[in-house]
């Protein structure tokens, strides 16, 4: 059955193209059940899941609210809500019950697809299970949409105040994937990509499964890492790429060289984004393996990549490379003016010090959101630009560095203190895991730095060894006047540090 010209020219034609052109070619395979489908099945089943959809009452615009974990059923959930005509909001399966109450009702999804098993949603809210076994052929008329009909709102992780949904058209999903596809490399037919970050993320959602099914690759999903345990998924599946966060890579260079090598024999290409990867995790794997690990940036609101060290071809440790294909970058001060952008310093301490050398990034590009649901608020400005609350700066080679989120910044007797500085100072330390910073309120100085600190394990480590440390490497108003150890620090799905915690 040809599919209507709606679902040819939206996010659902990235599956029936594929269903068309690879058939039987394995579209997804679940790590731990053994579950395959390939791509023909995938689009059966995905009908099964509209028409289902579809009696329960949904049709084009409704939201319908997806809660599952990475998973052949989300796959199925997706496609097939968007087959529906839906807009699907993208749900945390481990959310608690007040936190999913409360994005229900700002979304006004009143249909969740969810494994039975799950919680039941608040009252007014009905649950369709996902659809596992077609029987027989299922006859659906595609109500998807396209272009700048919106087809999934994201929440985003709410870092820095209340989650807000960003309204993510079929235009925007689209343009990223085509920018992604105009960098050499990045994905082709006959890979096996390991896709274990959540797929309610759009890190996981665009840069691993929809990027897959528009070259009919292999999704290899994993619904949560276990270092040693991902490694035998990636060597029994022969997993060719890696989808990751810096957490992964982190767990994977504390293993042996030799597990490493052996589980990761089949891979030619690891990516990291989400949040900065730190050079002696880049390195230790090169060592014990290699491979390269390529980083990038991204934005829920830029669905999601912004730049990528694959667009220069070489991982450079504190950089997120440069723009994609079709993506325009500035930087501008806080009231939207364009910034002067200096060479890099050799001193790279002065990024800090000198004011003006560092920016708030500015985007532009056909995969930008449309504003915030409901009211289309906060979108990209007249001329097509969304200011972000990133800042950064730019070296020699127009790679963008970025410093710190602008909401995190501490401002100490009038002078400005970035975390990210101080935090990689502190990561200096051998027997420091993990560290992150926050300002707290200091009567003398309007604000203090804090250091929240993971050693590592076995490790002893005073608070006056971390003072020490910063001392011999920072401004005086940059030491931290506390420092706390924990075992651990706060983190979003995709490894996101959330300082708010720590505040």
């Amino acid at each position: 059955m040809s599919a209507p010209e709606g679902t040819q020219s939206g996010v659902g034609g990235l599956l029936t193209r594929a269903a068309a052109t690879w058939p039987d070619h394995p579209a997804v395979r679940e790590t731990g059940t053994g579950r395959s489908l390939t791509f023909r099945e995938v689009e059966a089943t995905v009908q099964a899941q509209a028409r289902r959809l579809a009696d329960a009452g949904v049709g084009p615009g409704d939201r319908v609210a997806l809660r599952l974990p990475t998973s052949v059923d989300f796959v199925v959930g997706f496609f097939g809500a968007v087959r529906a005509g839906a807009v699907v909001v993208p749900m945390s399966p481990q959310a608690p019950d007040p936190e999913l109450a409360r994005l229900l009702d700002h979304s006004g999804a009143k249909v969740v697809i969810q494994r039975e098993a799950d919680t039941p949603p608040p009252a007014g809210v009905s649950v369709v299970t996902p659809e596992t076994d077609p029987d027989g052929v299922v006859e659906f008329v595609d109500a998807g949409g396209s272009g700048e009909d919106v087809a999934v709102i994201s929440y985003t992780s709410g870092t820095t105040g209340p989650p807000r949904g960003v309204m993510l058209s079929h235009r925007a999903l689209l343009a990223n994937l085509e920018q992604l596809g105009n960098v050499d490399g990045v994905l082709t037919h006959d890979d096996r990509v390991l896709i274990t970050i959540p797929l309610f993320h759009v890190y996981g959602l665009g840069p691993g499964l929809l990027q897959a099914t528009s070259v009919g690759a292999t999704a290899i999903l994993s619904e949560r890492f276990e270092a040693q345990r991902t490694l035998e998924d990636c060597a029994e599946h022969g997993v060719t790429t890696i989808t990751g966060v810096p957490t992964m890579y982190g767990e994977f260079a504390a293993l042996g060289a030799e597990e490493l090598s052996r589980g990761l024999a089949t891979v030619r290409r690891m990516t990291s984004g989400a949040a900065p990867l730190h050079p002696k995790v880049l390195g230790a794997l090169r060592e014990a393996t290699g491979l390269e690990i390529y980083e990038g940036y991204g934005l829920t609101e830029c669905a999601p990549v912004v730049t990528s060290t694959l667009v220069t071809g070489y991982p450079k440790p504190g950089s997120v490379g440069r723009p994609l294909p079709g993506v325009e970058l500035r930087l501008v001060d806080s009231d939207g003016t364009d910034q002067t952008v200096p060479l890099d310093p050799d001193d790279v301490d002065d990024v800090f010090e000198a004011e003006g050398e560092t920016g708030l990034v500015s985007i532009r590009g056909a995969n930008l959101f449309s504003g915030y649901w409901p009211d289309g608020d906060h979108g990209p400005d007249d001329e097509g630009w969304f200011r972000t609350g990133d800042v950064g700066y730019l070296d020699t080679d127009g790679d963008l560095h970025l410093v710190d989120r602008a909401n995190d910044l501490i401002i100490v007797n009038g002078f400005n203190v970035f975390p990210n500085e101080v935090e990689s100072v502190i990561a200096q330390l051998p027997e420091v895991a993990e560290a992150a910073v926050v300002g707290v309120v200091d009567e003398r100085s309007g604000e203090a730095v804090k250091a929240f600190v993971v050693p590592v394990a076995g490790a002893s480590l005073s608070e006056q060894q971390v003072v020490d440390q910063c001392a011999a490497h920072l401004a005086g108003y940059k030491v931290p006047h506390a420092v706390e150890f924990a075992e651990s620090l706060p983190h979003s799905a995709t490894g996101k540090l959330r300082r708010v915690r720590l505040r």
